[in-house]
C-alpha cells in the first residue's frame, strides 16, 4: 500500500511539476498580448483564448498535486486537535460521501465531452483566430483520471492512519516560508523577523 501511495504522489507531483510551467507560458504570452496592444497599437487575436486554457490547465491539473501534499483548504479549528486516528476516519467517510461522487462525475462527464470535442477538432468561437480548445477541453477528463487516483491513494494513507496511529509522511519538494524561516533561524529568532 506504501508503494502505491508513493507512486501516486510522484505521478502528481510530476503533474503538478509538468502544468506549473503554465505559469510560464501566460507570462510570456500576456507580456507579449500588453506589448502588442499598448506598444505598437497591434492586439493579437489570440490572447484571450491562450490565457483562459492555460490558466484552466493549470487549475485542474494541480488538484492532484494539491491533494497529495495535503494542500487543499480545510476548516481544520476542531479536526487539528483530534488523534490521527480520529482524523483518518473522518477523512475515509467524507471521502466516500463527498470526494469520489464528485470526481466520478467528472471523470464520466468529463470523458464523453472532452472525446466529443476531439472528435470535431473543436475551436474556440471566442476569437477569429479559431484557436482549438479541445486539448483543454482533453485536459478535464485527465483532470478527473488523475484526482481518482490522488483520491485512492489518500484513502490508502486513511486506512494506513487508521492501522498505525499516525499519518504516513509525505515528500516535501515545497515548503511554506514560515517553516523555511523557522528551520534556518530558530523559533525565536524566526518569528522576530
Amino acid at each position: 500500500m506504501v508503494g502505491y501511495i508513493r507512486w501516486v504522489d510522484s505521478l502528481s507531483k510530476a503533474l503538478g511539476h509538468t502544468f506549473g510551467w503554465c505559469i510560464v507560458m501566460l507570462t510570456l504570452g500576456t507580456s507579449y498580448e500588453v506589448f502588442m496592444r499598448y506598444v505598437l497599437n497591434d492586439p493579437t487575436s489570440w490572447a484571450y483564448d491562450m490565457s483562459y486554457m492555460f490558466y484552466g490547465a493549470l487549475f485542474m491539473m494541480s488538484g492532484a498535486y494539491a491533494l497529495s501534499k495535503n494542500a487543499h483548504v480545510r476548516g481544520d479549528f476542531l479536526y487539528r486537535k483530534w488523534q490521527p486516528r480520529n482524523q483518518a476516519k473522518v477523512e475515509l467517510v467524507l471521502y466516500f460521501v463527498f470526494f469520489f461522487p464528485g470526481v466520478l462525475a467528472l471523470c464520466l462527464t468529463g470523458a464523453a465531452y472532452s472525446f466529443q470535442s476531439v472528435s470535431l477538432l473543436e475551436v474556440s468561437v471566442n476569437s477569429p483566430a479559431g484557436v482549438p480548445v479541445w486539448p483543454l477541453k482533453l485536459v478535464i477528463f485527465a483532470t478527473g483520471i488523475s484526482l481518482l487516483l490522488a483520491g485512492s491513494a489518500e484513502v490508502c494513507r486513511c486506512l494506513l492512519c487508521i492501522k498505525n496511529g499516525e499519518w504516513l509522511s509525505r515528500d516535501d519538494d515545497v515548503k511554506e516560508l514560515e517553516e523555511v524561516l523557522l528551520e534556518t533561524y530558530g523559533t525565536d529568532q524566526g518569528a522576530a523577523k
